[in-house]
């Protein structure tokens, strides 16, 4: 069954309508087709009506979502003959961060990204997406084995951050970041990164200082969660829906301040109600922005990816 969001309540209450008609549906009853025609239509123009303006703190419920493509999934969708790899070669293996070599339209790539788990089992298994540092050293291991075969990096945020565990500060969490940092934008290879859910902090930005910076229509980009932001600024995480609208969060937003390249568009009502086509979208989204970064150099690629984060922040003056 279908979970909807709290703003989605109108919708679930037309749905629900609709499948009791469905099920009262039996032979030699009267026809109810064109009812349950007109509650579609009107569900339909409901639920296009709802996502056009959808705000900030809507937004982040929808990037959420708990049936919303976690990047196990979207590797699977997108990838063939994936090969998976683990560890940093140094502490442990990190589930937060999962990763291998494998095909994106026949052509060979390395794949990396943040999974957040589907269910209580999984979440719990691979940390909730938050990573540890041995996640951002196997990151760091698997771009620096891409450059060596020359594939192609691409990558799937999917994070509320970083652990902040005290094992985690313990065993070097910020040097891992910064690390992971250092060694997207010392890539020799074409760097695709996609936010496809949260993309929260360094935790998201240690996979996603690429060439090309991706987002679903519906994700979220932010120095911090909303409500880590009202707790640190109201001292009320119940103030995260105020946050989430100053901090500029959405794809929209990110675009227009260029801190992204491109927007993905997700079908109508997410990515969760569609999301064979949402990945199909996506898997054209990263065909195109992959294209003429493949006949680039690798000194011209570090140069780019130089200039774009270097770019961003700067205020004209006079």
């Amino acid at each position: 069954m279908r979970q909807f969001l709290d703003f989605e309540k109108p919708i679930a209450e037309l749905e629900s309508k609709i499948e009791e008609l469905r099920r009262m549906t039996q032979p030699g009853e009267i026809n109810i087709a064109d009812e349950v025609a007109r509650l579609s239509a009107k569900a339909d123009s409901q639920l296009r009506a709802l996502y056009s303006r959808l705000t900030p703190w809507q937004k982040t419920q929808v990037a959420r979502h708990v049936e919303r493509p976690k990047a196990a999934a979207v590797i699977a969708a997108l990838i063939t003959d994936f090969t998976p790899l683990a560890g940093d070669r140094a502490f442990a293996d990190d589930a937060a961060i999962i990763g291998g070599m494998g095909r994106f339209r026949d052509q060979p790539v390395m794949v990396i990204g943040t999974e957040q788990g589907t269910d209580t089992e999984t979440r719990i298994r691979h940390n909730f997406g938050s990573a540890r540092p041995e996640g951002y050293r196997k990151a760091r291991r698997l771009m620096e084995l891409a450059g060596r075969f020359n594939l192609p990096i691409l990558t799937f945020v999917d994070t509320k951050g970083a652990y902040p565990g005290i094992d985690a500060e313990a065993r070097g969490q910020a040097e891992a970041i910064a690390r992971g940092i250092e060694a997207c934008l010392s890539a020799p290879v074409p760097l695709v990164a996609t936010i496809i859910g949260e993309g929260g902090s360094g935790g998201a930005i240690a996979l996603a200082a690429g060439n090309a910076v991706l987002m679903l229509e519906h994700a979220i980009y932010s120095v911090i969660s909303p409500e880590g932001c009202a707790s640190i600024l109201w001292r009320d995480a119940a103030q995260a829906p105020v946050a989430a609208e100053a901090m500029r969060i959405t794809a929209q937003d990110l675009k227009k301040l260029g801190l992204i390249d491109e927007i993905v568009p997700e079908p109508v009502g997410g990515a969760h109600r569609e999301p064979a086509e949402a990945l199909a979208r996506l898997a054209d989204a990263i065909a195109l922005a992959l294209a003429p970064l493949r006949t680039l150099a690798p000194e011209a690629l570090r140069a780019r990816r130089r200039e774009k984060f270097l770019a961003m922040g700067k205020i004209a003056l006079g």
